[in-house]
């Protein structure tokens, strides 16, 4: 079966409601339309892939590399270029400059969206990892610090030990969320459930693994 994806922006969060009258909390993501930028062979890349491009962009802010690029392929000047691996008989089906738009889904598919976690700087234990604090009253005088680090007898922090650090702002995937909506007119694509990253961030959705 072919494997499907598409490049697009998360807006926001809301509602609808089903034939049964429950409300559904969705995602709607502005996803597409696409472009075939470049297909990567296993005979020149080593890997079989289609290479997406999302949001057409002005010439001039991209830099020489992107712009010979674009000027090879005859493609329109896109701001995002990612890369989505298809099996190498697969690659017939597709031509550069090819237009992928969110019709390719139905209502009812299951799909699985990767973005970037909205970044939160620099956190503790507890907010990074879900520590338990101490008590806060009767004198005592420990209540959101790491604790002890690791063995006496090694006099070192064992590599992995969870501790205070920088919290989000990593590539997350959320599998196996259902297409409730499509709506090709006006490039939206409804998911049931949660997607990471801020609004106006860039998505990747695919059909799910599972």
């Amino acid at each position: 079966m072919l494997r499907k994806g598409i490049l697009g922006r998360k807006i926001g969060m809301t509602q609808i409601f089903d034939e049964a009258g429950k409300a559904v909390p969705v995602t709607v993501i502005e996803a597409g339309p696409c472009y075939v930028v470049q297909k990567k062979t296993p005979e020149r890349d080593g890997y079989a892939a289609l290479q997406l491009g999302f949001e057409e962009v002005r010439e001039r802010i991209l830099n020489r590399p992107l712009r010979g690029q674009f000027s090879k392929q005859k493609v329109k000047p896109l701001r995002f270029l990612r890369e989505i691996r298809v099996e190498p008989d697969e690659l017939d089906q597709f031509e550069v400059g090819q237009e992928v738009k969110v019709d390719i889904f139905n209502s009812g598919d299951y799909v699985d969206v990767r973005g970037t976690s909205k970044g939160k700087g620099f956190a503790g234990g507890i907010k990074r990892h879900g520590f338990h604090r101490g008590p806060m009253k009767h004198g005592s005088k420990y209540h959101r610090r790491p604790g002890s680090l690791g063995a006496k007898g090694p006099a070192r922090v064992f590599k992995g030990r969870k501790l205070p650090g920088r919290l989000g702002g990593e590539n997350v995937s959320v599998l196996h969320l259902k297409v409730v909506k499509v709506d090709p007119a006006r490039n939206l694509l409804m998911v049931q459930g949660a997607v990471p990253g801020p609004r106006r961030g860039l998505l990747l959705i695919r059909d799910s693994v599972r």
